[in-house]
């Protein structure tokens, strides 16, 4: 949570620092479908005589907005905000849905706009920093017994590009497809070692990955 407030602050200084010339903008809102994975961890034997080694949100539909203002004709910055309606799944042997999920992204990010400001069609691309919080999910056991999952907040990257359409007035449409990988942990895989800085224990990062594509009203002002 404290790279996302820190991720803001750094977006509301930037749009505190634009020259008021500059300070035009735009916002969308924008809908989708997400294609997510999840991580693998240790093969687990269940009751039903399963094994489950995956931890996976399944792919959804997806809903969200952004709002940008442009420091110069081309680059703008903001902040974008998704929310990926999921359920969370257990894979291995046998795939179960324990429950709903709901996935929040928020990234601040910089975007560069191709084309003049006033084209009719503006192809973008965009990088974000920001944070992934896989909400927490209320689950019946096949025991019956009901409990809750704990909520998540990780550290998360944004990466996207599209194109925005405008007719002659101030709302025009956007398309575009966005990568959004998040860490979720490290396992271990085996020893390194250097004559200079001695032997230390390696990793393979696991990240969850949700690839969207989504289109929406995009507002100029």
């Amino acid at each position: 949570m404290r790279q996302l407030v820190l991720v803001l602050a750094v977006v509301a200084a930037s749009l505190v620092a634009t020259p008021a010339f500059a300070q035009r903008g735009e916002a969308s809102v924008l809908v989708g479908w997400t294609f997510s994975d999840g991580v693998t961890g240790d093969s687990i034997l269940a009751g039903d005589g399963n094994r489950y080694d995956r931890v996976d949100p399944k792919d959804s539909f997806k809903w969200g907005f952004d709002v940008g203002a442009y420091t110069s004709d081309n680059v703008q910055v903001g902040f974008l905000f998704g929310q990926q309606m999921s359920k969370l799944t257990f894979g291995g042997t046998n795939t179960v849905e324990v429950g709903d999920l709901k996935i929040n992204t928020y990234h601040g990010y910089f975007a560069y706009n191709f084309g003049e400001r006033d084209a009719a069609t503006r192809p973008y691309v965009m990088v974000g920093l920001g944070a992934t919080n896989f909400a927490s999910v209320d689950f019946t056991s096949p025991g019956g017994r009901v409990g809750t999952t704990g909520s998540e907040t990780q550290f998360s990257t944004t990466w996207g590009a599209g194109v925005k359409f405008f007719g002659s007035g101030n709302i025009g449409g956007r398309a575009g497809i966005q990568w959004t990988p998040t860490y979720i942990k490290s396992d271990a895989a085996g020893w390194w070692c250097d004559p200079y800085w001695g032997c230390y224990l390696t990793g393979n990062a696991q990240y969850s990955n949700q690839w969207d594509f989504s289109g929406g009203i995009t507002f100029r002002f």
